[in-house]
């Protein structure tokens, strides 16, 4: 399975906002962008020459990481964004929300999707009774979630909680009996990710 192994402070640095990608630690003051608000490298106290395409090209940068998808994956999503009906830039974030190991960091399930993603894959996760081993695994209205039988981490699990103040209410959590429910599939207004969609559809529209 490709996944990106790359420094995540350095990820957030270079966005210039954060991207929540380290759970509890983004919350402190051991933070990156709290400790050096400007890009990694030599160069990354400079001004860099704003142009359209790089506008463009840093916040679709900043989708993927935030959602921590690679490249070619991205390109797959907002293909399949395209050809529905409705906004694209908007199918493109439902998609993205939808996948599993998002979810259960919306739930609070998990404190970072890199963890969630661990969790997925060591099959400790179940939908509508069936483990599943894909953290892209795309969640669909009335579906349950819940933990699989016989997990001896879910301390771990009730400590993610905490970490979340309010679940989405697209969303239903039961954080004492560590299942879920998704009611149905989320608006705009309910997805709180730090991108303008519609830069990234006039990227791919060149």
């Amino acid at each position: 399975m490709a996944r990106d192994t790359g420094n995540q402070c350095k990820q957030c640095r270079r966005e210039g906002t954060k991207l929540f990608l380290k759970g509890e630690r983004c919350l402190t003051d051991k933070c990156a962008i709290e400790r050096r608000n400007y890009p990694p490298g030599d160069h990354g106290r400079g001004r860099p020459r704003q142009s359209e395409y790089r506008v463009q090209l840093r916040e679709k940068q900043k989708a993927r990481r935030y959602y921590g998808v690679l490249e070619k994956q991205f390109r797959g999503y907002y293909d399949r964004a395209s050809r529905q009906e409705g906004v694209t830039g908007e199918n493109l974030l439902r998609i993205l929300e939808s996948r599993l190991d998002n979810v259960l960091v919306r739930l609070g399930f998990a404190a970072s999707r890199r963890q969630a993603r661990q969790f997925v894959r060591h099959g400790h996760w179940m939908v509508n009774g069936r483990r599943v081993d894909i953290p892209s695994y795309q969640v669909r209205p009335d579906d349950v979630i819940s933990l699989a039988p016989g997990f001896k981490g879910d301390q771990v699990i009730r400590d993610a909680t905490e970490l979340v103040s309010v679940v989405p209410a697209w969303l239903q959590a039961d954080h004492d009996g560590l299942t879920a429910k998704v009611l149905r599939r989320p608006e705009r207004d309910e997805i709180a990710v730090p991108v303008q969609e519609q830069l990234i559809v006039e990227l791919y529209s060149k």
